[in-house]
């Protein structure tokens, strides 16, 4: 087995990628999904090892930026299950 990413797997992590401010992100649910991991498993690691990271390594949008962003990429509504708060983006 090759350990150089496939050309789907790259195409699928570059539709992960958003622009936000002017800078390319990824939200923290697309990079938990790209490790296997549970959203909430990952902030809260991130959380814990905040000495790790870069001071910008990560930012909560804006609730202005949410509702834009789920105009964009068309995630559920809160009163209907989805996405309750703002998700985090990270560089």
């Amino acid at each position: 087995m090759s350990s150089k990413p496939t050309t789907n797997t790259v195409g699928a992590i570059e539709r992960t990628i958003h622009s936000i401010r002017g800078l390319r992100v990824i939200l923290d649910r697309d990079l938990a999904a790209i490790y296997g991991v549970e959203t909430k498993a990952r902030n809260r690691a991130i959380a814990r090892n905040r000495k790790r990271f870069p001071v910008d390594f990560v930012f909560r949008l804006t609730k202005q930026e949410f509702t834009d962003l789920r105009c964009q990429i068309g995630t559920s509504s809160p009163s209907w299950g989805g996405t309750r708060y703002a998700p985090l983006a990270c560089l």
